[in-house]
């Protein structure tokens, strides 16, 4: 299995390390296509070596090519949001994560949306019972 990691970039990178969490628990049960996501140096500029064409060209490459896109939505980022988008469009399987925070609430176009399957977390060792649930 083909996945696609969403998280933000530009939107903040306060998760980083808990993106890379994810995506360790991921690699258990397929391809990791984004793993430059939880990458730790990656900085709130991105793929700096890359132009925004670039990005934006290999990422709907990447999607394309994904069977299932996995977003991280806690922290509000019009990319993700993007990707989740062109990923409903290109009716790919769409699973969203979330923590809640205190003062914040996660977008309810996210929430309310039928296609995405939308899980509640409070840490990673949750997601190994869902991730078991969805890719088993």
């Amino acid at each position: 299995m083909k996945i696609y990691f969403s998280g933000s970039i530009t939107g903040g990178r306060e998760d980083k390390e808990l993106y890379g969490e994810i995506i360790a628990l991921l690699r258990q049960y397929g391809s990791v296509l984004t793993e430059h996501v939880g990458d730790k140096q990656l900085g709130i500029l991105g793929q700096v070596h890359l132009s925004p064409t670039e990005v934006y060209d290999k990422d709907v490459s990447l999607l394309k090519e994904a069977d299932v896109i996995v977003a991280e939505v806690t922290v509000p980022s019009l990319g993700v949001g993007y990707e989740i988008g062109f990923a409903e469009a290109e009716k790919k399987k769409i699973v969203c994560l979330y923590r809640e925070r205190e003062g914040k609430q996660v977008s309810r176009m996210i929430l309310g949306n039928r296609r995405n399957e939308c899980y509640r977390y409070e840490n990673t060792s949750e997601l190994s019972a869902v991730f078991d649930k969805l890719f088993k």
